[in-house]
């Protein structure tokens, strides 16, 4: 399963090696790590000091490091680069990455003046292997699993948006001469609004495809490093992001190609 993993350490120093330990957990086959970065909070701002993100830009641990950059203060240091590399990602970006402003606020007061934090996302089977690693450290760690609310809220806007419609041209059949042109822009207004969604769902459908090719070239590069008692795990894992990938491909599919249709009708 997915999930956005945050481990904050009381010095920079010990945060770094939090982050050596999380690769060679992954080479140990102990995790899928997609993208890290390694930040330190100072009064009033947030700078990172690495990012290595494999995903494409504001879709993994950029996207998360520039909520707290903008929840906490900043750009500092290298966080300047990061908004010109335009990685920053808005409060629509993060919600539908799954990440809510819950899980920021807790990072944000746990992630005190002077501490510092690796944020990465990653695939774990077990939290303890990497609790075990970074409580060892002076880590505590904090944890939100990934859900992607969009490909839902496409699908009820939808819905809400085609019984706008059918109620608007019932009222427009039943309506006054004089009535007639007020109701047909609503009207129009109701199937731009229906073209605007459909052009956001096949957005949507490429993003995920650009992510979810991210996501398996780093699971076969893993793999090409794995130990022969770790291959069947990222094969699993690879599988999984296929079917998971078609399956949410589709309901994008379906859901541009009505939106298309009922913008049009």
């Amino acid at each position: 399963m997915d999930k956005f993993v945050v481990a904050v350490f009381p010095t920079q120093a010990k945060a770094l090696e939090g982050a050596r330990a999380m690769r060679e957990l992954q080479v140990e086959g102990g995790l899928a790590l997609y993208s890290i970065a390694v930040v330190t909070r100072t009064e009033g701002k947030l700078s990172v000091n690495q990012i290595a993100d494999e995903l494409p830009l504001g879709m993994g641990v950029g996207a998360l490091v520039g909520g707290l950059v903008g929840l906490i203060g900043g750009p500092a240091g290298a966080g300047a680069g990061l908004l010109a590399g335009g990685i920053i990602g808005s409060w629509s970006d993060l919600f539908n990455l799954g990440v809510d402003k819950e899980f920021l606020d807790t990072v944000s007061t746990e992630l005190k003046p002077g501490k510092s934090a690796v944020v990465a996302e990653v695939q774990e089977e077990w939290i303890t292997p990497l609790d075990t690693r970074l409580e060892a450290l002076g880590g505590t760690v904090l944890r939100q699993t990934r859900a992607d609310f969009e490909v839902d809220r496409i699908q009820q806007a939808l819905l809400a948006t085609e019984t706008e419609l059918a109620l608007l041209q019932a009222e427009y059949r039943a309506a006054r001469a004089e009535d007639k042109a007020r109701l047909q822009r609503r009207i129009e207004a109701a199937r731009a609004t229906l073209r605007a969604r459909a052009a956001r769902a096949k957005e949507k459908r490429e993003r995920l495809r650009q992510v979810t090719e991210a996501k398996i070239t780093a699971l076969q590069g893993q793999l090409a490093r794995a130990n022969a008692e770790d291959i069947a795990g990222y094969e699993k894992r690879m599988t999984e992001f296929r079917v998971d990938y078609e399956q949410r491909a589709a309901k994008l599919d379906e859901a541009a190609k009505v939106l298309e249709e009922a913008g049009t009708a």
